[in-house]
């Protein structure tokens, strides 16, 4: 079990709303309080409704906050400073409401504004009925938020509140709650091992046009790519993240330049230049239409219109070959539907990588445009499998191992 101080001068700013799990708020500042953690408390009036301000104050030891209009409060600290005074917010329990007002950015009582106005890292535990976690507004609304640098701890499965209700939806336990928070400031405090390095990383697709309205696309979602630029930075190390058009957040601490085509994303990665490390998980569109159309091709009596291609600038090979700024790793990425690893080696030799990323992208996988990912890493040291998992945890341990070849840990070539 950690040492009973393993939080001292963390300071946590703990955000009540309400819901009925908010009762357990108050095992939980009774926990941080014992590891030495300080704990203020914003609570929102319908949490009121379930644990009183003088409970969550006496075990505090510190006033509690609602109302954004106090004008006490607001001389003697103010929503502002409130919301940046602290190492780490947590929301608990993060209601459907609550949710969605952060992923929409409003601010109509303290808590919101607490939250919009914060600069720190926030935590969230979700707690509702399991209809409305199943709901697609709370799935987006929590991929947003996810997607944002929030971190999602549960819910939990179990009975609701409400009699003969079952499912996701219950907020975790304090003690879960507690242990998340410990591993967040475990990562945060932990020694940054790219911190220095220059790493720049390509995600999503290529639009390549054909007239004003139409193009040629793929499916990538840029969630493999976007979840490698995040592992970067917690990482420690400097990001540019070269995007084509997706639909996800921009991952909080990188520097992103959107981009359309394949030729403006080889662009944006050669004005990024000098790195130590560049990451190519983007799946650019190898062909364009040579001669955009100005206006919109009709139908017409002519028939079908043929569409001449001509090949897109090789990003992954440019680089790899680069004869004056080539970074010390070049990772390229794979995506596959047979030969999976013959095409990855070629691939591997034939563009100057020192490190392929190779997966099987076949429809039934659900790798494209999914959470989870399979992969296979392709070095001229021989082939690894890797395990499933999410995309998350595949760049989390990409970013390791880069990190270990760009320190010598593990040879190049």
């Amino acid at each position: 079990m950690p040492g009973p101080q393993m939080l001292d001068t963390k300071r946590i700013l703990l955000v009540i709303t309400g819901g009925i799990a908010a009762y357990k708020c108050l095992e939980l500042i009774r926990r941080l309080k014992e590891r030495g953690a300080a704990v203020r408390v914003v609570m929102t009036k319908a949490a009121q409704q379930f644990v009183t301000p003088l409970s969550v104050g006496a075990l505090s030891g510190d006033r509690v906050y609602s109302d954004l209009f106090d004008l006490t409060a607001e001389h003697d600290i103010g929503h502002i400073q409130l919301s940046r005074d602290a190492d780490l917010v947590v929301v608990a329990p993060a209601t459907a409401d609550i949710i969605a007002k952060m992923a929409a950015g409003l601010a109509d009582d303290l808590a919101t504004n607490v939250l919009l106005a914060t600069n720190k890292p926030v935590l969230i535990a979700p707690a509702m009925n399991p209809m409305m976690w199943a709901h697609p507004a709370t799935t987006r609304n929590v991929g947003w938020l996810k997607g944002t640098g929030v971190t999602i701890v549960g819910p939990n499965v179990g009975a609701m509140a409400e009699r003969g209700e079952f499912g996701p939806g219950r907020m975790v336990e304090p003690m879960e709650l507690l242990a998340a928070i410990e591993a967040h400031f475990a990562a945060t405090d932990a020694p940054k091992p790219l911190a220095g390095k220059h790493i720049v990383i390509t995600s999503g697709p290529t639009h390549e046009p054909i007239d004003p309205v139409r193009y040629i696309a793929n499916r990538s979602s840029g969630k493999q790519g976007h979840a490698i630029a995040a592992a970067a930075v917690a990482a420690g190390a400097r990001v540019t993240l070269i995007s084509g058009p997706v639909t996800i957040p921009d991952p909080t601490g990188a520097t992103v330049v959107h981009i359309e085509t394949a030729r403006q994303m080889l662009e944006a990665v050669e004005a990024a230049l000098p790195a130590d490390i560049a990451i190519f998980a983007a799946a650019v569109a190898d062909w364009r239409v040579e001669g955009q159309s100005t206006q919109k091709i009709k139908k017409g009596a002519s028939g079908t219109p043929g569409l001449q291609l001509v090949e897109n600038p090789d990003i992954l090979a440019t680089i790899g070959k680069h004869a004056t700024a080539r970074p010390q790793v070049v990772v390229g990425f794979a995506a596959e539907t047979e030969n999976l690893t013959a095409n990855a080696e070629a691939k591997l030799l034939k563009k100057g990588a020192d490190l392929i990323v190779a997966n099987d992208v076949s429809p039934e996988t659900g790798i494209m445009g999914g959470d989870r990912n399979t992969v296979r890493i392709i070095s001229r040291n021989g082939v690894e499998d890797w395990p499933e998992g999410s995309k998350e945890d595949v760049a989390r341990r990409l970013i390791e191992r880069v990190g270990a070849l760009l320190g010598g840990a593990e040879p190049i070539g």
